[in-house]
């Protein structure tokens, strides 16, 4: 969608909600965090026909609900909702059905030095196949290796990242060697 000027582009921003909020009985409001712009085309792509999402800025969203509130007042419930990286999922389908197809489009992700961790991360006991020269690796890391039969072998589970807690760097470098990609990110 080329923008143009600006209040052209708000205009038909409002006119397209306005649209959506007397068209479908049904909103869904999803989180958009870490969602990559391939990604939210394949959730498009899976729910044309069922449901349309719309992305926007959160006041601009809160501004045209405030202005259909009159014609539907259950739309005030929604305002408080749109905090953060939101948008808004539009369907005449059954609410289940829509929800299934976004979880469907749930990716697995690495860790990423910097990110906050939506879950805990453990790493189980198991032989990583790499050699004895990355020991001091998980030393630093605090994590009981052995060398069995020329690979390091991680002794017991470690509970390596826990929830809300920022991923440092070692920790992501330690989940990319081993292949674990231990996050899900979709709408």
């Amino acid at each position: 969608m080329v923008k143009g000027d600006r209040a052209t582009w708000k205009a038909k921003y409002f006119v397209k909600i306005g649209k959506l909020l007397e068209e479908y009985p049904r909103i869904f409001i999803v989180g958009a965090d870490n969602v990559r712009s391939k990604q939210m085309q394949e959730i498009r792509v899976s729910l044309r026909g069922m449901a349309e999402v719309l992305m926007g800025k959160n006041t601009m969203m809160c501004k045209a609900i405030r202005a259909h509130i009159p014609n539907n007042p259950s739309l005030e419930k929604l305002l408080p909702h749109i905090k953060g990286n939101v948008g808004l999922v539009f369907s005449k389908e059954d609410p289940v059905a829509v929800r299934d197809k976004l979880l469907e489009n749930k990716v697995a992700a690495p860790a990423r030095a910097g990110a906050i961790a939506p879950v805990d991360v453990m790493v189980e006991a198991q032989n990583t196949g790499m050699g004895p020269e990355k020991t001091s690796f998980f030393q630093a890391l605090n994590i009981p290796t052995k060398i069995a039969k020329g690979s390091i072998e991680i002794v017991s589970n470690v509970h390596l990242i826990h929830v809300d807690t920022k991923v440092g760097a070692s920790e992501a470098t330690l989940l990319q060697m081993l292949g674990v990609k231990p996050f899900h990110y979709g709408l």
